[in-house]
């Protein structure tokens, strides 16, 4: 039994010349277990007729969101979805579903989806290429939304370049990767933090770093969209995934505190929070007025919550930190790997233009305790959270 086997997919044709390969997908889909939900939008039936998917899939195929039996056929549709995928996603149907445009059911199904989705594009190399349709897969890759990019070759009218929908057989390699790694997460718990912890000073003012917390909270929704029960400690103010469990912290103790009971039962803690190495030994009770002079401020070292995640390790347990370093990143991170008894590091030279604190996207290096090392170029950080729950997945699974 493969990953596709007994899942609900829902399939979304747009309307593309490409939409002919869309019936052998769906063939495919069926052929390998999946329960097929087909989809066309308007512009889909100019190229390819209903009735083609209604024969092979599971239930007939639907049109529009007025003439079916329930009176939300959209919610029907996403609530049950395990995977959506659109073979071919047209430029006009990734700008819809980049800008939260529902005027249909495919894109408004798009929209009520929390499933993955994998969009397959396919059109001219001009349009493929143009500003608009990158910044719209950009975003759409920012928010999780898986992308098999179009091939080089052979297009409509003669023409040829980069546009051509991959075909069927890479498509379903693509929708069982993805299936596969939500399934190989399903029932395990793991522990992220998230954000720069804040140490005060005295009511008003506190030491703290740059850390925004967003590549904390991509891989707490990452890890959550593969099926792991996810508890999210974290100090930043920012949205999580449905299903992961928030709790927020300001100082180092209190994440210390959080953490520590978390990650006795969980498979994998992944600290991602930039946690204070240092507070002050004394914090005032009332506001340092500046009237009074300089104040002696006296430093004394937070716990090393990484550190001690490592000493308590459970035999089977993945533990994976974060090195935001600015000179000698790896062997710093390296070093990090070793000392800390983990199991996995990602190093973030985070004075790499565009990469680290603050920014929506990230360039990394993954280095594993046996040796390998997995170069991320610049790229969202949710792509980075991508990439690294892929190899959580993996190392939980060996």
């Amino acid at each position: 039994m493969g990953a596709l086997a007994d899942r609900q997919v829902v399939l979304g044709v747009a309307g593309g010349i490409a939409a002919y390969k869309a019936i052998e997908v769906c063939r495919r889909l069926g052929d390998a277990g999946a329960r097929v939900s087909p989809v066309l939008t308007a512009e889909a039936q100019r190229f390819v007729a209903p009735l083609s998917f209604s024969a092979l899939a599971a239930e007939p195929a639907r049109t529009s969101l007025w003439d079916g039996p329930e009176t939300s056929p959209h919610t029907l549709l996403a609530q049950r979805a395990e995977l959506v995928i659109v073979v071919p996603a047209t430029a006009r149907l990734l700008a819809a579903y980049a800008a939260g445009l529902s005027d249909d059911l495919l894109t408004a199904t798009l929209l009520m989806a929390r499933c993955p989705v994998l969009v397959c594009p396919a059109m001219h190399t001009e349009m493929w290429e143009h500003p608009a349709t990158r910044d719209n897969v950009a975003k759409l890759v920012a928010r999780g939304v898986n992308v098999l990019e179009p091939a080089d070759g052979h297009l409509a009218g003669g023409d040829s370049g980069p546009g051509r929908l991959r075909e069927p057989s890479e498509v379903l390699a693509e929708a069982e990767r993805i299936l596969g790694a939500v399934a190989s997460l399903a029932g395990r718990m793991i522990v992220v933090t998230a954000g720069g912890t804040r140490e005060a000073l005295d009511p008003v003012r506190f030491l703290g770093n740059r850390s925004s917390g967003k590549q904390g909270h991509a891989v707490a929704d990452a890890l959550a969209g593969r099926g792991a029960s996810v508890h999210l400690v974290t100090t930043a103010d920012l949205g999580a995934a449905p299903g992961v469990r928030v709790e927020r912290v300001e100082s180092a103790a209190q994440m210390e505190a959080a953490v520590m009971p978390l990650a006795a039962a969980a498979d994998a803690v992944v600290m991602a929070a930039a946690v204070a190495d240092f507070r002050p030994k004394v914090v005032a009770g009332s506001k340092v007025k500046k009237d009074g002079g300089v104040p002696d401020v006296i430093l004394e070292p937070t716990v090393d919550i990484l550190a001690e995640l490592g000493r308590r390790k459970r035999p089977g347990q993945i533990l994976v930190g974060f090195a935001a370093e600015t000179d000698d990143v790896l062997a710093n991170a390296a070093d990090k790997l070793r000392r800390k008894r983990l199991d996995l590091v990602v190093a973030n030279d985070i004075g790499a233009p565009g990469a680290g604190f603050e920014h929506d996207t990230n360039a990394v290096t993954l280095l594993a305790a046996d040796g390998s090392e997995r170069v991320l170029t610049l790229r969202s950080k949710r792509a980075v959270a991508d990439a690294l729950a892929d190899e959580i997945a993996v190392l939980l699974g060996s």
